[in-house]
């Protein structure tokens, strides 16, 4: 099942919390995790876009992973973290909550996500991990920012 999901049993996910719920990122999309920082607003941005930072001499957008997903808004503070990924050809940086571990698929973990007559479910969520500690929501990064969509940077 998890050939259809494209994910191998032995992928290494990173687990965030966003809102009180956990999901999964693809490891090989993230380049780095930062605490946060004050970000400099754009006019006229998404309102899911928090602003940009500086990132060793680069503007990097930031986006409120928890606004994207339709989770609402979340406030910023200094327990917050960025994620630094690579979605398609662009850095942009994810706000969540907390990082809470780092998950090594096994055989059978990933199952498809339910249909719950949204199709727009499907465009966000690759699958679904059931652990010990409960469900986690393996994410497709590539919905988050669609190829065509501009950010504030």
């Amino acid at each position: 099942m998890t050939a259809n999901l494209n994910v191998n049993t032995g992928h290494e996910l990173i687990i965030v919390e966003i809102s009180g719920q956990r999901f999964a990122i693809d490891i090989m999309s993230v380049r780095e995790i930062r605490g946060w920082c004050a970000s400099t607003r754009l006019p006229q941005s998404p309102a899911h876009v928090l602003g940009m930072i500086n990132l060793r001499g680069s503007v990097l957008p930031v986006v409120d992973f928890s606004s994207r997903l339709g989770l609402g808004d979340s406030e910023p503070n200094t327990a917050s973290v960025v994620i630094v990924t690579e979605i398609g050809d662009r850095l942009v940086g994810l706000m969540v909550d907390a990082v809470c571990d780092i998950l090594t698929l096994g055989e059978g973990m990933l199952q498809p996500a339910p249909d719950v007559g949204s199709a727009r479910v499907h465009e966000f969520v690759r699958g679904v991990i059931t652990t010990n500690d409960g469900i986690v929501t393996l994410l497709s990064l590539d919905a988050v920012i669609p190829p065509g969509e501009q950010l504030a940077a």
